[in-house]
């Protein structure tokens, strides 16, 4: 069952508290996080809660308690909201924000709070996001990284989120140099991890889909191509995504696995019948997966999101095998994006390597349908309001549809 989105006028947001930046949305985009609400995985949407937690734009208004960031600067935001100032933050672990979300469902569930995020549901604090033309920033300073003149939306665009959570996956889970990586998932998250593991020193790195993301596994082979793949959906009787990896491993198989799809994704029968009638939330499968083909004692990382419980998952390979199994959180954007930063203007990392579209604001119901679909060799898009400037060099230009 899918979500019914629509585009709706709305009135424009105001500044509530002392901190909050308004900011004129001029770039933004569909997370693929963002289907787990289309797809109903992701609890307490409500209707009228506006969608995005990647966006960027131009500072329309500040709070009288803003310091540092001035009406009429470029800045992307962070897809989590945090205070700046509480125990996690003050660590530079921002999407544990002790004090942005207080949601009591996500409290219990998880054992302790996590940050609220823009257009994520009321399960993450209930924030209007940024697929809008105008988005409220509560603790602007804090949440808003200013963009200088020589990094265009469509670059800075995605420090919002799928950078930081790219580059998060690979040096959480721990990819070090001379390391064979497996990614499940060929996104725009599995794509830049995958150019983030060599970055890092990986020698090698597999990526994995099926036959609706063929076209994904050739996409990125064609911007990386050093890069291994596997077409799961095309194997040979009787071998699996864990049998070919040892097979191309030496027998052992990579030291380095990231899961960057997600939880609903099911590949067999009983998960997804489980799935259906509510007996597990997320499914175990590509997790088992990467659990049984990674080398003794490899280290496992989950990007991709996973909202709850999950059935059948293989507990006894993980001890027995000595692997290291990492949820990599919601990715504390803030901690890499200054960084990630200096990379794009000294064009150490390449943001339009996954951009392959442009849309208007006004089609995003129409986007979202194609988007979920994957079609079109969509990968990832830019969105443009009526603020936005004209393509930069090297971004795609507006499909109309």
């Amino acid at each position: 069952m899918l979500m019914q989105f629509v585009t709706v006028e709305t009135q424009a947001p105001k500044i509530i508290d002392p901190g909050d930046v308004i900011l004129k949305v001029t770039g933004s985009t569909i997370c693929g996080s963002d289907l787990h609400l289309f797809h109903e995985a992701i609890p307490e949407l409500q209707k009228g809660d506006i969608l995005g937690h990647e966006f960027c734009g131009i500072v329309a208004s500040v709070g009288p308690a803003v310091k540092k960031t001035k009406v009429g600067e470029r800045g992307v935001a962070s897809f989590q909201i945090a205070c700046g100032n509480c125990y996690y933050c003050k660590k530079k672990l921002s999407s544990m924000c002790e004090k942005t979300n207080d949601n009591e469902t996500a409290f219990k569930l998880y054992g302790r709070r996590t940050a609220g995020m823009f257009g994520y549901s009321h399960f993450t604090g209930g924030f209007a996001g940024g697929q809008a033309e105008y988005v409220r920033v509560p603790y602007g300073d804090v949440n808003l990284l200013k963009l200088p003149d020589d990094v265009p939306d469509e670059k800075g665009l995605y420090l919002s989120d799928v950078l930081g959570t790219s580059w998060n996956a690979v040096v959480d889970t721990g990819v070090e140099k001379g390391d064979t990586v497996a990614i499940w998932g060929a996104g725009p998250v599995g794509q830049m991890a995958a150019e983030f593991s060599f970055f890092n020193g990986a020698d090698r790195v597999i990526l994995i889909d099926g036959a609706l993301g063929k076209w994904r596994l050739d996409f990125v082979k064609k911007v990386l191509p050093k890069l291994e793949t596997i077409e799961y959906t095309n194997l040979p009787h009787g071998e699996t995504v864990t049998s070919t990896l040892k097979k191309m491993c030496d027998g052992r198989g990579p030291d380095v696995a990231i899961e960057c799809a997600a939880g609903e994704y099911t590949k067999g029968w009983s998960h997804f019948f489980e799935r259906l009638l509510g007996i597990e939330q997320d499914t175990a499968e590509l997790v088992n997966e990467m659990i049984t083909s990674v080398r003794g004692f490899g280290r496992c990382g989950i990007t991709g999101v996973y909202a709850g419980y999950c059935n059948h998952f293989n507990i006894g390979s993980l001890m027995e095998t000595g692997v290291s199994l990492i949820g990599n959180g919601q990715a504390p954007v803030q901690k890499y994006w200054n960084d990630l930063l200096k990379y794009i203007q000294e064009e150490k990392i390449f943001p339009l390597h996954m951009v392959t579209h442009r849309f208007k604001l006004e089609d995003m119901e129409q986007v979202y349908h194609l988007f979920n679909k994957r079609e079109m060799g969509m990968q990832k898009i830019f969105v443009q309001t009526k603020f936005s400037a004209p393509p930069a060099p090297g971004a795609p230009s507006l499909t109309v549809l």
